[in-house]
């Protein structure tokens, strides 16, 4: 999974508020080996103030039109549009206008975007994070961040069949780095295989993140990119089955080299 920031403050500073080049960025990551395009208009850094619904929407509206107009040439698949938000009200709007996975960053919060998406046919990813995006969470403790993430995921997934949404059509997402510290990051990393016990797919955001600056002792997020190849590479080991990354280029080597030596 490629990840495009139509924002101009994203953490990893690779954001653009240009349609034209956030365009020209998908058809780089999928030409690079994307499968799946990740496109958020709104940073989750806590240190930025939130956009508007409106400004939200203006952002990803002309990006999906476009992205549908692409002719993907060589490509025997379309690859997959991931919408990044999870306020109901830009799910609304943005889901008719064809999405194939909504990247809920709010923990779903609302119950309304899983009955969006069963509505619109849409794929949930449900990520684990305590209270909303913008939130600051640091005082945040665990006494056993594994159990509480599968508690946290069994309680979502029950809400989301309520409401109409197949089970078949959640993803899972660990939610690395949102209201979680150093230790917590590196044991759910090390244990993403006890994650599996829910049967679905597991995707896993480390790209860029603070753990790998806390643990290389590197600030600038742009030269995280080794150690974000080093986590993809033992997440795919633990079961991970999508990774959302800046650099797919690095990555899909990194998975195509590790194919015949795990055969």
């Amino acid at each position: 999974m490629g990840i495009i920031n139509i924002n101009d403050d994203s953490f990893s500073g690779d954001g653009t508020l240009n349609q034209k080049k956030a365009i020209k960025m998908a058809e780089d990551h999928v030409a690079k080996g994307a499968d799946i395009i990740d496109v958020g208009a709104e940073s989750a850094r806590t240190n930025r103030g939130p956009i508007s619904i409106e400004e939200e929407i203006q952002r990803l509206r002309p990006f999906i039109e476009a992205f549908h107009s692409i002719e993907w040439n060589g490509k025997t698949e379309k690859p997959l549009l991931s919408i990044n938000t999870w306020r109901p009200e830009v799910v609304k709007k943005i889901l008719p206008l064809g999405v194939d996975l909504l990247n809920d960053i709010g923990a779903l919060h609302s119950n309304d975007n899983a009955k969006l998406c069963a509505e619109h046919g849409t794929a949930l990813l449900i990520m684990h994070s305590i209270g909303l995006p913008k939130e600051p969470h640091l005082g945040e403790k665990y006494k056993d961040i594994v159990a509480e993430v599968n508690r946290f995921f069994e309680e979502k997934i029950r809400v989301s069949e309520s409401v109409g949404l197949h089970r078949e059509r959640i993803v899972l997402d660990p939610g690395i780095d949102f209201a979680k510290d150093r230790q917590d990051n590196l044991l759910l990393l090390k244990h993403l295989n006890a994650l599996k016990i829910h049967k679905r797919p597991l995707l896993v955001p480390v790209s860029r993140k603070t753990v790998i600056g806390d643990v290389l002792e590197i600030k600038e997020p742009q030269d995280r990119d080794a150690g974000t190849v080093a986590c993809s590479v033992t997440s795919i080991l633990r079961g991970a089955s999508i990774l959302r990354v800046h650099n797919v280029s690095a990555t899909s080597k990194t998975i195509r080299t590790l194919e015949p030596l795990l055969k």
